[in-house]
């Protein structure tokens, strides 16, 4: 559990660093809609460094009362994320680079999931 929340802390600093600094060029490269609507993208971003953050402060402690709350958070936003994703996919035209976000997330949800009941 605890590198799942590295792992997750480093990939979500990326894409929030992306959409916090370069939306506009992240739009114009893969399609996605950050070029029409920055500053959407750029408060998700903040989002998202949110949880990164949670992450990475989570992969610091040693003992399972102190992340526990942080472990159920992932284990219910990794589920949804790529729920929304799919349905964006299919009914509300997302751009073909969410089917990369779809996988990224779909892997985050099946590793806290399956970590989480095991604890640190």
């Amino acid at each position: 559990m605890r590198y799942t929340f590295l792992a997750h802390g480093v990939m979500a600093t990326i894409f929030a660093l992306v959409y916090l600094f370069v939306p506009i060029w992240w739009g114009d490269l893969t399609g996605c809609l950050s070029n029409q609507v920055p500053q959407v993208f750029r408060l998700f971003g903040m989002a998202m460094l949110g949880l990164a953050i949670a992450s990475l402060l989570a992969f610091r402690e040693t003992t399972w009362d102190k992340v526990k709350i942080v472990a159920q958070m992932e284990c219910l936003l990794n589920i949804l994320f790529p729920i929304v994703i799919l349905l964006g996919l299919f009914f509300w035209d997302l751009p073909s680079i969410a089917w990369m976000y779809f996988v990224v997330m779909s892997v985050f949800a099946i590793a806290f999931n399956l970590f989480y009941p095991r604890g640190l």
